[in-house]
């Protein structure tokens, strides 16, 4: 068994401040940061750490200089790939500008975003990116935690009602309506929409989405039906699409309509792949049985057969500015003014004109 105590110790900074030959104080700010010191000292110090592997006390230099050069970000799901990829874009960002990533996942309950927020407080983040799991004031007593103990705050992809603070968000609006009159046009008027948003009863009106992307999706089709003079079905708006047995849930509730949807549109990537796996297990035929259309663009959905209509979105981009602005904002810069995040609807193959029957 090996000996503990036999074990080399981490240099200290009085180990780097000796072997520069300067004193503890002048070796303390030139590895921290913090104060001023000589070229030549510096040089002599960065020398000296390298040399004896130092590595420097991340604690104590947050306490010297007021920074841990760290940022919070808390999603709704890692293993969403719209996430992964906003992750990305933050990550590259932060990097170039010295700072470290401290992820969280939520999986959308607000009681599990409160706690992350209380652990990257105590971390001492200067700053945290949080897509929030609800739009209610009221639920976010939280993220009014952080700005009252003066870190920095951006709200990702969803903004909460009466927060003063930035949200880098993609516009859905005309987008969602463009989709829709894409459907319409090859005569669609059944044309439902699964999304893993969580609500505690049915969808009733789209002030049950607040500040969302989805409320945004939902109010686009809600203008395309209106201005094709066709009613339009809350019952076609599926929520809680959270798993795969909710997928088969929802998929069994919206076929046992007296008119079954004769086109589907998935919230995401991950809430598409269940509907795709949900349908083909139906013996369903994409677009000969089902239209299909999904919000994000992602490799898999133009090499599938048939290639997928999607809603393309700058999620990357909107990573790397949501990670810019934060640290301007904790550097105290001007972030400039905020992008206009612009969606895409890309037509494939995976739209055809409904059948006349549609029914498993």
């Amino acid at each position: 068994m090996t000996n503990l105590k036999s074990r080399s110790k981490a240099p200290t900074v009085a180990d780097v401040a000796r072997a520069a030959n300067v004193s503890k104080a002048q070796a303390a700010r030139a590895l921290g940061g913090y104060g001023a010191v000589s070229d030549e000292v510096q040089d002599r110090v960065n020398s000296a750490a390298s040399q004896l592997g130092y590595r420097p006390n991340e604690l104590a230099r947050s306490m010297n200089t007021g920074r841990s050069n760290t940022i919070g970000v808390i999603v709704g799901d890692i293993e969403n790939p719209h996430f992964g990829l906003a992750l990305r874009g933050m990550a590259d960002v932060a990097r170039l500008a010295g700072f470290h990533l401290l992820l969280s996942n939520s999986d959308e309950k607000s009681l599990a975003e409160q706690e992350a927020v209380r652990v990257m407080l105590e971390k001492q983040v200067d700053g945290i990116i949080v897509a929030p799991s609800c739009s209610d004031q009221q639920k976010n007593s939280h993220l009014m935690q952080v700005l009252a103990e003066g870190r920095a705050l951006k709200l990702f992809d969803r903004a909460v009602i009466g927060l003063d603070v930035e949200a880098i968000c993609c516009e859905f609006t005309g987008v969602a309506r463009q989709a829709t009159q894409q459907l319409i046009s090859v005569g669609h008027q059944q044309i439902a929409y699964v999304t893993s948003m969580e609500l505690d009863r049915d969808y009733q009106e789209s002030a049950d989405f607040g500040l969302t992307p989805v409320a945004q999706r939902v109010g686009g089709m809600m203008q395309a039906f209106a201005e094709a003079e066709l009613p339009f079905d809350p019952g076609l708006v599926q929520v809680n699409a959270q798993d795969e047995k909710q997928i088969a849930r929802i998929v069994d509730a919206l076929w046992q309509r007296p008119q079954p949807p004769s086109a589907l549109i998935a919230s995401d990537s991950v809430v598409a792949m269940w509907l795709l796996r949900e349908i083909t297990r139906r013996g369903l035929r994409i677009p000969q049985d089902v239209s299909f259309m999904m919000y994000d663009n992602f490799p898999w959905s133009e090499v599938v057969t048939p290639p997928l209509t999607v809603v393309a979105q700058p999620v990357y981009e909107m990573g790397r500015e949501a990670a810019r602005r934060l640290i301007a904002e904790i550097r105290g810069e001007s972030p400039g003014p905020m992008p206009r995040f612009e969606a895409e609807l890309m037509v494939r193959q995976s739209i055809a004109a409904p059948k006349l029957n549609n029914s498993i």
